[in-house]
């Protein structure tokens, strides 16, 4: 068997270590012996390309890349990537990249960046005096059907660790939040709630990166992108995740979370 990884434009949209979401899913394929191609999705590749991929990982940017990043991701190309999302072909966006999936996303100075739409969301900055959304986030996946299916491949509730570092703030409209915050801010520090999902696709604020701590949104990224490929239903081989495990349990005991700590 063999994926290919979509990488929204590296060069532009990685500024907190998103790579190691693109590594992460790399790895899990290989001790999988799955062959695995990485494909960079940027202002050179033709937008067929954008439909051709497996799985789309998206990151993070400053406003000015950001803004580069939406003049560029227009028309063909923007359509290509609607096509491919609704297609159900999954796809992880963390930190500033689900703000393209939005409506527009307001900075704190300039114009207003248009989105591409696909999500009923929006996103603000309040101001250049607001203090930024900054520090370690916990969250449960809420989702429909995301956290059923996450609970299965865990064997436990799909319980969410990340480190979240934002300015703007997101308000979802029809579109289904992907979690509850535990601690933390989420997607505006309001409502409580954080992310979003849409068919396959997971958008959040959390990266540190988020896959490298939450071994099982790796794996239902992959067995769904085989799935789509080869039109059956697949069980991915387990991998040793005693490090992963424990890792998480001493950020929640960092985080004093030990209702927690009993069963992730």
């Amino acid at each position: 068997m063999e994926l290919s990884i979509g990488w929204l434009y590296p060069n532009l949209m990685s500024t907190y270590g998103d790579r190691g979401n693109v590594i992460c899913l790399q790895r899990r394929c290989q001790w999988r012996d799955i062959q695995v191609t990485i494909v960079p999705l940027d202002r050179e590749t033709p937008s067929e390309t954008f439909q051709q991929v497996d799985i789309i990982v998206g990151g993070g940017a400053q406003d000015r890349q950001q803004e580069i990043v939406m003049r560029d991701l227009k028309g063909e190309k923007a359509f290509a990537l609607q096509q491919t999302l609704n297609n159900d072909t999954p796809g992880v966006f963390t930190c500033g990249s689900p703000q393209l999936l939005g409506h527009y996303y307001e900075p704190a100075l300039g114009q207003k960046i248009e989105g591409l739409g696909l999500l009923d969301m929006v996103s603000k900055h309040p101001g250049i005096d607001a203090p930024r959304c900054i520090g370690n986030v916990v969250f449960e996946i809420t989702a429909k059907p995301l956290a059923t299916e996450l609970e299965t491949i865990w064997g436990d509730r799909p319980i969410v660790i990340g480190f979240e570092n934002h300015g703007g703030r997101t308000y979802l409209k029809t579109v289904q939040h992907l979690g509850k915050v535990i601690t933390g801010y989420g997607n505006n520090g309001e409502d409580g709630m954080e992310g979003a999902f849409y068919h396959n696709a997971i958008a959040t604020y959390s990266h540190g990166p988020l896959l490298a701590k939450n071994p099982f949104i790796t794996d239902w990224l992959l067995k769904k992108a085989l799935e789509n490929k080869y039109q059956k239903e697949i069980t991915l081989s387990k991998l040793d995740d005693s490090l992963a495990i424990a890792a998480r349990k001493a950020m929640l005991q960092r985080l004093d979370l030990s209702k927690i700590i009993a069963t992730n």
